[in-house]
């Protein structure tokens, strides 16, 4: 699942959503309102159920050869078990905008955002087997006990990497013990 060219996309358990009105998210580093969505290149950082922690890595240019053999694969998706279960029935759906009414957010262009309300170019539609869309994208997903291990490795290396609800992972193994 992933935006035709000149479109992208905006990922969302709520099937019912007809104007997209810029808002400051909960997790917002910033006061601006914004409707965010992502392009093709991102689109699979949103392949999960929207409050599951997941860390993401991928080979990059300039990804040494000892961080490509610790990755193991071309881009590695990460969860913890507790939310595999929410990735195999979550009913996701898929909201496509003209890619005009957005630009580019940070300095990576990790998303995109728009400042005035958008309307989706039609009907959302449901993404469907999660576990599936990964296989056939070739993108491995692994599943842990605690993503602290492989977020910090991943972030410290040559790799391409991000996080996305990292605040909803179990505490660091050391914060168990404290």
């Amino acid at each position: 699942m992933r935006p035709a060219p000149g479109e992208v996309l905006h990922f969302s358990e709520d099937p019912a959503i007809t104007r997209f009105e810029p808002h400051v998210a909960a997790t917002a580093r910033q006061p601006e309102a914004y409707v965010w969505a992502v392009d093709a290149a991102r689109a699979p950082d949103y392949w999960f159920p929207r409050q599951c922690p997941r860390a993401m890595a991928w080979v990059v240019p300039g990804t040494s050869s000892a961080d490509r053999a610790w990755l193991g694969a071309d881009r590695v998706h990460a969860i913890e078990y507790g939310w595999l279960e929410a990735m195999r029935t979550v009913r996701l759906f898929a909201y496509r905008f003209a890619a005009t009414s957005f630009r580019p957010f940070g300095a990576h262009a990790h998303a995109v955002v728009a400042t005035e309300a958008v309307e989706p170019l039609g009907p959302p539609e449901p993404v469907g087997d999660l576990l599936a869309l990964h296989e056939a994208a070739g993108i491995e997903l692994r599943v842990m006990p605690n993503l602290w291990r492989f977020v910090d490795t991943a972030a410290e290396s040559s790799l391409g990497f991000s996080g996305i609800r990292l605040g909803n992972a179990r505490p660091r193994r050391s914060e168990l013990h404290a």
